[in-house]
Order: C-alpha cells, then sequence, then structure tokens
C-alpha cells in the first residue's frame, strides 16, 4: 500500500529504535533531517488505521487506496508547516478527511456509503460491534429476534440516513475512538459541535433502529 509514499523521502540517518519515539518526535525528525525511517514509522503506524477509516467512509477501496496514498504526499509536503504545539494524529486525520473529501468532489459516481460497507466485502464484523450495541436496550434480545445478517442490514440502513455532517463526526468517536477534543480539530469544526452532532447521530440511529426491530418483532409474531 504505502509504495509509492516511500518514495517521496530518500535520506537515511544512522540506524536506531524509532518505535518507542513519539508520533511528533517522529514527524518533526523528517522534517528537519528528512529521516526516511522516521517517515516509515509513521506510516506503519497509521497505515492500517486511517485506509479502514477512509474506506469505511468512501466505501470503495481504490478511493481509500487512493485517499491514503494523497495523505502521506501532503505529509511529506507540508511537514515544514506542522505546528509543532499540535498531535500528529488528529492533524493526519484532518489531511486525511479533506483527501476523502476531494476525491468524492472529483469523482461524482461515488458516494459515502455506509460505514459497514467494508466490514461486510472482507467477512469481519469487528467494525459493526460498537454500532450494534446502539439497539435499544429496553426490547426483547436484538439477537433473539434478528439474525445477525438481519441486525446488519438494519445498522447500515440506519447509518445510511445520516447526513456526512452527522457521519463523519461519528465514524471517527465511535469508530476510530477519538476524543471530541481530537475529532473536532481533525474536522476543523467547535468542540460542543462534534459532541451535538454525535448525539443527534446516536439519537437518529437508535431510533431507526429501534423501529425496525418493533417491525421485526411484530412480523415474527
Amino acid at each position: 500500500m504505502n509504495q509509492t509514499i516511500m518514495e517521496a523521502s530518500h535520506k537515511n540517518p544512522p540506524s536506531e529504535d524509532r518505535s518507542t519515539r513519539t508520533d511528533e518526535d517522529l514527524l518533526l525528525s523528517y522534517a528537519k533531517q528528512c529521516d526516511r525511517r522516521a517517515f516509515e514509522e509513521l506510516v506503519r503506524r497509521y497505515e492500517r488505521e486511517l485506509y479502514t477509516y477512509l474506506r469505511n467512509y468512501l466505501g470503495d477501496a481504490g478511493l481509500a487506496e487512493d485517499a491514503f496514498q494523497g495523505t502521506f504526499l501532503q505529509v511529506h509536503r507540508k511537514c515544514r508547516q506542522y505546528d509543532t504545539g499540535r498531535a500528529v494524529r488528529p492533524w493526519l486525520y484532518a489531511i486525511a478527511t479533506n483527501q476523502a473529501i476531494d476525491l468524492l468532489r472529483s469523482n461524482r459516481r461515488h458516494k459515502a456509503i455506509s460505514l459497514n460497507t467494508a466490514a461486510y466485502s472482507d467477512g469481519s464484523s469487528d467494525a459493526l460491534r460498537p454500532l450494534q450495541d446502539l439497539l435499544p436496550g429496553n426490547e426483547p434480545d436484538p439477537d433473539a429476534q434478528l439474525d445477525s445478517a438481519e441486525t446488519r442490514d438494519a445498522i447500515q440502513a440506519a447509518i445510511d440516513t445520516l447526513p456526512n455532517r452527522l457521519k463523519l463526526p461519528l465514524i471517527l468517536v465511535m469508530h476510530q475512538g477519538m476524543k471530541y477534543q481530537d475529532a473536532a480539530e481533525s474536522l476543523g469544526i467547535p468542540l460542543g459541535t462534534v459532541k451535538s452532532r454525535v448525539h443527534t447521530a446516536v439519537a437518529r440511529l437508535q431510533a431507526t433502529l429501534q423501529g425496525r426491530l418493533r417491525e421485526a418483532v411484530a412480523l415474527g409474531t
């Protein structure tokens, strides 16, 4: 996945263990010394996490790959503009989000789709767990009423109803495990706005899932 972006750096300072260094230290080392191994360590740390985020948001492996490559090319180009007082993780997510939005704008036939698309395509349901937990707790056990395929379909359909302004904060906070403050920095919006949008997104999902669960229970009686 990262062959292209590795070509962006060329110097290799003497070998040392970079795995214990902070993200911020690695980025500054690359910016000041063109330390290729520092750049590679950053890519290694965030390769899976950022690619998963991009694929979940874009719903397309090819677009996610392009956005991922674009993200680290931007890191290469903008590393000297990095504010030393800023955490690297939300900075990377801000770049990745902008890359994804730009790709969607330039590829009109592609639309941002369900958070769970990637999980279905590779047979894994791990990404569904946080959202599956949103199924109403005061109803009969969902697993007793719906099989796993129906549950996934209900979650996917519910997420599909969310506008991007609600979907993006939800993905960052609930799926990527990002703190509200970091999500706000990544999206360039106030902290209170992130909290409000996540709250609204969760409430909408719960209402939609509750309605679908009740329909399924009624049909089964």
